[in-house]
């Protein structure tokens, strides 16, 4: 079988971004179930790793608009690939989102984005508690909703994997695979 595959710079970002947004989902919840000490550790990587997927996912926007993506296998039922293409229009949506927003709600509470040595983000929204507990809330379901597409999409990879074989995982997998026949 012949194997359409992501560029090589595509697959290296699609990877960093899968490890830093698992590493921020994760951080994000020790953040949210602790009031040790631990709390300002994990808020001090937090905070520029957001900042560093939203960099990256713009990146990984621009690679997409210019080098394209594999074609799906032609056989693959239409259900799946409109199921497709929205999962995917949802995981770059919330790559997004989610640093925007948490920037944004950073903002509205009046605490700067801190990135390393001093380097402070300017504020995109003005002071407002009321803004910060809605925008806090909405980072907060958004993180459920990004974890569950997630999972999603890491199911749907294994199905093509797995069962399938159809070519699909292996056009994103960090090294090429041999078909499984």
């Amino acid at each position: 079988m012949t194997v359409a595959r992501f560029s090589p710079l595509q697959r290296l970002v699609h990877w960093v971004m899968a490890a830093c947004i698992l590493a921020m989902l994760f951080i994000g919840v020790g953040m949210v179930s602790t009031i040790s000490a631990r709390y300002l550790t994990l808020v001090s990587i937090h905070k520029p790793l957001g900042i560093a997927i939203l960099v990256l996912a713009l990146l990984r926007l621009v690679l997409r608009l210019r080098r394209g993506a594999p074609p799906l296998p032609a056989d693959l039922p239409e259900p799946m690939k409109l199921a497709a293409h929205l999962s995917h229009l949802v995981l770059y949506g919330l790559m997004f989102a989610m640093p925007l927003l948490g920037w944004a709600m950073l903002s509205a509470e009046g605490y700067p984005v801190v990135l390393f040595d001093g380097l402070r983000l300017p504020p995109i929204l003005p002071q407002n508690l009321e803004l910060y507990a809605l925008l806090r809330g909405a980072h907060g379901y958004l993180a459920y909703a990004f974890f569950a597409v997630i999972l999603l999409h890491l199911g749907a990879a294994l199905f093509h994997a797995l069962v399938r074989r159809d070519g699909v995982f292996e056009a994103m997998a960090p090294v090429p695979t041999r078909a499984l026949d």
